[in-house]
């Protein structure tokens, strides 16, 4: 099988050592991408190599909605054998080794390294640049050791994940949707409902957009990235411009000032209003109708202030931005070339 969307990235195609035995609807491989043999990709999994490499070893195993990418220029994002990702989990420029079970709703890191036979359950925030012990169960926010695993433990849980039923994918965003020319829609996402995207926006792959119940209106420059869904309740949801939404993030009705940027794994909670300026740490949660003050890093379950955005976070925000927006426009060209829309 292949996946349903394969892309080059600056000229560099995917690898697989075998074709994966799975490919679920959705499923997205990219760029500087190599899988070792009886890869399983579950429905909108996304394994992204741009700017840096993706290298996974034989027999890995990714559930619904789960991520795997890079930091670029700056770390890979390395898997051994044997390892099993749950759904909606993310592995972010860091090196996992072999037999590991990352459970569902996880994150892990850049620069973090996690030794063989280790199990992150469910939930957990792996640190960045922190370091899993083997024969451990990590847990919590941050990934703490909990106790040592039992024998046969870890193939129980990855056979857990595994039987999980996915649920059934929304239909995908029609064929020939007229946009703006400079706006970046991956194949792989799904936008229903009345959603209005501004010039430079970029929805990466395997978004899920729905408006259904209420508008959602993202202003310019706003990148929204890969495996994010964004579902309205009724009032709406607004973002303004040149804000960043990491992968898997989750949001409802609301408002996100501009110039701010939603972690990695996040979830705004309805009526959550996230000033200008802001910073949301990956992981973090809010609660409903929460107000974030603008000029501000905030974290934890529910998020609270940690501290005042400094220079340095501020022009990473923007980098952020702006490498995003080149994305789009590689994205664009490059899907555009390979899959042109139905006639």
């Amino acid at each position: 099988m292949t996946p349903d969307l394969l892309l080059p990235y600056a000229g560099t195609e995917p690898v697989f050592a075998t074709p994966p035995l799975w490919c679920g609807r959705g499923s997205t491989v990219i760029g500087r991408a190599s899988l070792g043999a009886e890869a399983w990709l579950g429905d909108d999994t996304v394994i992204r190599g741009d700017g840096h490499d993706i290298i996974a070893g034989d027999r890995l195993r990714l559930g619904p909605r789960a991520t795997l990418h890079i930091a670029q220029d700056k770390y890979p994002c390395i898997l051994g054998d044997h390892v099993t990702v749950g759904r909606n989990a993310v592995v972010h420029a860091c090196t996992i080794g072999d037999d590991c079970v990352i459970e569902a709703d996880c994150v892990v890191l850049d620069g973090s390294v996690v030794e063989d036979g280790v199990l992150i359950e469910a939930g957990s925030i792996v640190y960045p640049r922190s370091t899993l012990a083997a024969g451990f169960a990590y847990a919590g926010s941050p990934a703490e050791p909990t106790r040592r695993l039992a024998p046969g433990e870890l193939a129980a849980r990855a056979a857990r994940l595994l039987g999980e039923s996915p649920a059934a994918p929304a239909p995908l965003l029609e064929a020939g949707e007229a946009r703006d020319a400079t706006v970046f829609v991956a194949r792989t996402a799904r936008l229903r409902g009345p959603v209005d995207l501004a010039p430079g926006v970029s929805v990466f792959f395997a978004c899920d957009l729905a408006a259904e119940a209420g508008p959602i209106a993202i202003g310019p420059n706003v990148n929204v990235q890969d495996n994010s869904v964004l579902r309205t309740e009724g009032s709406g949801l607004v973002i303004e411009r040149d804000t960043t939404l990491g992968h898997n993030v989750r949001v409802a009705d609301g408002q996100i000032g501009p110039r701010s940027l939603i972690g990695i794994g996040a979830v705004l909670a309805p009526g959550t209003v996230v000033g200008e300026d802001v910073l949301v740490a990956a992981g973090a949660w809010t609660e409903p109708g929460q107000v974030l003050e603008s000029g501000w890093l905030w974290g934890g379950r529910p998020a609270r202030r940690l501290g005042p955005l400094d220079a340095g976070k501020r022009e990473m925000m923007r980098r952020i931005v702006q490498q995003y927006a080149g994305y789009g426009r590689t994205y664009r060209k490059a899907q555009a070339a390979l899959l042109p829309p139905a006639g």
